[in-house]
C-alpha cells in the first residue's frame, strides 16, 4: 500500500514509531501535531481525518514534516509556529523558541503598572509584543543584535496587529548601545547557558536554536554582567529590570544587580520550583 494509500490513523502510528526510534520524546504527540498541521485542520478534527487516506500532497507534506523532525528538528520550527502568552508567534531557526516558562518573565513584568518597556534580546517579540497587548496605554522597543530575528519580530508584530504593532519598535542593538531614552520596565531573556553545557543539550536546541541567543559562549553570566552594569542609568524613577535566568544561576546574577547598586533584588520560581526570574529595582 502507498503511504498516500494508507489511512490518516496507519500513517499516524508509522510517523510515531519512527519518531519514537530517532529518541524524540512525546512522539505520538508531536506526529499528531505535524499530522494535522500537514493537512491544515484544527485538532477538533483529528478522528474524522484517521478513518480516510490523506490526499497525495498532504500526505506528501506530513512525510517532509516527519524526516524533518526525525532529524530532530523542532515542531515550532517545521510548524512556523509557537504559542506563547496570548498569540501564536512566528518561529524560524533565527530565534529562539519561546518556552512556557518563559511567561514568568511576563507575569513579573505585568504586577506593576508601567508605560515604557524594553525587552533586549527580543528574538521572536513574543515578551514585548505579549506585555504590550495586555498594557494598551504602553509603548515599547525591542532590541536585538539579529537582523533576521527583528524581521520576524516585527512580522509577529504586524500579525497581531495595528493595536500592538503601533506601539512597538524593533531595533538592531548590541544591548543598551543603541537605546534612546529610559524606561519603567526593562527585561530581558539573554543568553545564559555556559559554553561548557551546550554539548549537553537536546538536539533540538543544540543543533537548531541560534547558537548567539543561547550562549555567551563563556561562563554564562557575560550578558548579565553588561545587562546590570547600565541598567540603572536607563530605568525611570521607580522602574524595574527582570530577566529570565538559567536554574542554577540566581544567587550569582542577584549578586551581579546588588553590585550593581540595586537595593531590592528578588529570584523568582516558575512552577517546576526553579530559579526563573531576576526582579531588581533601585
Amino acid at each position: 500500500m502507498t503511504a498516500s494509500a494508507q489511512s490518516g490513523a496507519e500513517l499516524l502510528r508509522a510517523a510515531a514509531l519512527r519518531l519514537t526510534d530517532a529518541g524524540v520524546e512525546g512522539a505520538e504527540r508531536d506526529a499528531q501535531i505535524l499530522f494535522l498541521h500537514a493537512l491544515g485542520l484544527p485538532r477538533h478534527r483529528l478522528n474524522e481525518a484517521l478513518t480516510t487516506p490523506p490526499e497525495p500532497e498532504a500526505a506528501a507534506r506530513f512525510e517532509a514534516a516527519i524526516a524533518a523532525r526525525t532529524a530532530r528538528q523542532p515542531v515550532s520550527q517545521i510548524t512556523g509556529r509557537r504559542a506563547f502568552w496570548m498569540h501564536d508567534f512566528e518561529v524560524t531557526r533565527d530565534t529562539l523558541d519561546p518556552r512556557a516558562e518563559t511567561e514568568l518573565l511576563v507575569e513579573t513584568g505585568l504586577e506593576a503598572p508601567f508605560l515604557r518597556v524594553l525587552d533586549m534580546g527580543t528574538g521572536t517579540g513574543a515578551i514585548l509584543l505579549s506585555l504590550l497587548a495586555e498594557r494598551p496605554g504602553a509603548t515599547g522597543i525591542g532590541s536585538d543584535i539579529s537582523d533576521a530575528a527583528l524581521a520576524v519580530a516585527r512580522r509577529n508584530a504586524a500579525r497581531i496587529g495595528t493595536a500592538v504593532a503601533g506601539r512597538a519598535e524593533f531595533i538592531l542593538s548590541d544591548w543598551y548601545e543603541a537605546i534612546p531614552g529610559q524606561f519603567d520596565l526593562i527585561v530581558s531573556n539573554p543568553p545564559y547557558i555556559a559554553l561548557a553545557e551546550m554539548p549537553g543539550l537536546s538536539p533540538e536546541v543544540r543543533d537548531w536554536e541560534p547558537w548567539g541567543a543561547l550562549t555567551d559562549h563563556g561562563d554564562g553570566l557575560t550578558a548579565y554582567r553588561r545587562i546590570a552594569e547600565g541598567a540603572a542609568a536607563r530605568l525611570a524613577p521607580g522602574g524595574r529590570i527582570a530577566v529570565e535566568i538559567g536554574y542554577e544561576q540566581g544567587p550569582a546574577v542577584a549578586a551581579l544587580f546588588a553590585e550593581a547598586g540595586f537595593g531590592h533584588v528578588e529570584i523568582r520560581q516558575d512552577l517546576g520550583q526553579r530559579d526563573r526570574v531576576i526582579l531588581a529595582h533601585i
